[in-house]
């Protein structure tokens, strides 16, 4: 028998996120089997900013998320055109 994939919790905190006209969706994840939280920001260019490390706690994972918008502003989400394509 095939080991099963484990299911994906959403946290409650997951959602759209706006200020200053930028509206950005945050998503906080975690494997069910596993204890730590990822932290991912989509912008409106669906460009995915994702944090490497992970928290302990969902409220971790958005605290990080506001002290992020709170020192750095909204314009850390905005698409930038930094993105270099891998060659084919």
């Amino acid at each position: 028998m095939p080991d099963r994939e484990p299911n994906l919790v959403i946290s409650s905190l997951s959602g759209p996120f706006s200020r200053d006209g930028v509206t950005v969706d945050v998503s906080i994840v975690r494997l069910e089997d596993t204890p730590g939280w990822s932290l991912e920001v989509v912008n409106h260019a669906n460009t995915s900013i994702v944090w490497r490390d992970e928290f302990a706690t969902d409220d971790a994972a958005m605290a990080e998320f506001k002290r992020t918008v709170d020192e750095e502003g909204m314009d850390a989400f905005r698409e930038t055109g930094t993105v270099i394509p891998f060659r084919r």
